[in-house]
């Protein structure tokens, strides 16, 4: 039985380095960097501490009254780019075969800590809301609310490879004939100070605010915060309405290390494995992927792991000899900041502009190769190269591998 073919119609993003896709991709391109001072959180105070923040982000601009009451950040950002997709896509969203699903790594994290304290310092009682902003799933609920999506509604937490594999159930859902269409949307502003205090004392968090992926001088990850969007839809759905694709979803794939709650199977193993999952989903040899939108947080550990998986699925053995693989790579984290679960998609956007384009993005901040990450980054400034298919990994705590490859649409 032939596989459904599987199209992009519609992309939304909310990012530190622009508000809308156009704006995103112009961010990245430009080498724009939305990482900002970021010491003073409320009452908590970290000298030097930075982070990719929203800026210039007016919810009552893209939300009614009501729901900018409603909403938590997290849900703001991933509704608004939920909009944008669907706007783009003009897509008829009121059907009970219409599906969303949303993905998110901490949800409501802020909410409740901020409800926390307030009651054990002020005894200040948690208001009639507390529960519908913590919930992950209510962004869902309030869009198809609004939407009058009456299909399938599914939110998923695997930490920051939520955004991916939120993409992948929702391809499971129209494969399966559960659904024709889905909206797929991704959304975390967990920027708190409990979350920042214990992410400071793992050491994952940059001693020096910058995000260096692949660099030799990479300490840590810089938090960011956003959400994103994709609308997905069979082709016989896509035809039927007369929608106009911009990418196809060519593969998916989730697996775990099953290894280590916080600690990536240095072996690259479980990295390895989801690649060429998404390659045998999608159909295609590993030579047929033009780029690599790499995880890349700027974590010691995790970038060599994720350089050897690479090598793994794209040299055949593992070696990285002879100048390493040859695939180009750039994780975009250097200008946005580890975005949690919302990466998980705007990086997959950044794969089908990369492919509309042909300009692949650099990877921002690098200057010093690290011999134990010598994949083939793209430094210095964009590579100007045309590409079938890209592909966009997100992994995440409790060993959660997420790949997904988006191809040129072609007859």
């Amino acid at each position: 039985m032939d596989k459904k073919r599987i199209f992009i119609t519609g992309m939304g993003a909310v990012t530190p380095i622009g508000i809308g896709v156009d704006a995103y991709w112009d961010g990245i391109t430009s080498g724009r960097c939305g990482i900002v001072d970021a010491s003073e959180i409320g009452t908590f105070s970290q000298p030097g501490l930075r982070m990719a923040l929203i800026q210039d982000f007016n919810p009552k601009e893209h939300l009614s009254t009501r729901l900018t009451l409603d909403l938590e950040p997290y849900m703001q950002y991933a509704y608004t780019a939920a909009e944008e997709a669907v706007a783009q896509s003009g897509m008829d969203t009121e059907s009970d075969r219409i599906g969303i699903v949303m993905g998110t790594a901490l949800a409501g994290i802020v909410h409740i800590g901020e409800t926390g304290v307030q009651f054990a310092m002020n005894q200040k009682a948690a208001g009639p809301k507390f529960l519908t902003k913590a919930m992950g799933n209510i962004t869902a609920a309030q869009f198809s609310i609004n939407h009058k999506i009456k299909g399938p509604s599914l939110t998923v937490t695997t930490a920051c490879s939520s955004g991916g594999d939120a993409t992948t159930m929702a391809s499971l859902l129209i494969r399966s004939g559960m659904a024709d269409a889905v909206v797929v949307m991704a959304g975390e502003a967990a920027v708190c100070p409990t979350l920042v205090q214990s992410l400071l004392k793992t050491g994952a968090l940059s001693k020096t605010g910058e995000s260096l992926p692949f660099d030799a001088r990479r300490n840590g990850f810089v938090l960011g915060e956003g959400g994103g969007a994709l609308v997905l839809e069979s082709e016989e759905h896509m035809k039927a309405r007369g929608g106009k694709p911009l990418a196809e979803l060519l593969g998916c794939a989730n697996n775990t290390d099953a290894f280590n709650p916080v600690s990536p199977d240095p072996s690259g193993a479980g990295a390895s494995a989801v690649m060429r999952l998404a390659l045998a989903d999608a159909g295609i040899g590993a030579d047929r992927i033009g780029y690599i939108n790499a995880h890349g947080t700027a974590t010691h550990l995790g970038d060599i792991t994720e350089t050897k998986a690479i090598h793994m699925v794209f040299d055949g053995d593992g070696s990285s000899e002879a100048g390493g693989s040859k695939v180009l790579v750039s994780s975009t984290k250097g200008a946005t900041g580890h975005m949690m679960g919302a990466g998980g998609i705007t990086e997959v956007i950044a794969c089908v502009k990369a492919i509309q384009t042909g300009i692949l993005p650099e990877n921002a901040g690098y200057a010093e190769p690290d011999p134990e990450c010598d994949v083939n980054i793209v430094t210095k400034e964009n590579k100007n190269q045309t590409i079938e298919a890209a592909m966009s990994n997100a992994f995440g705590f409790g060993g959660q591998n997420s790949c997904i490859i988006v191809g040129k649409v072609s007859e």
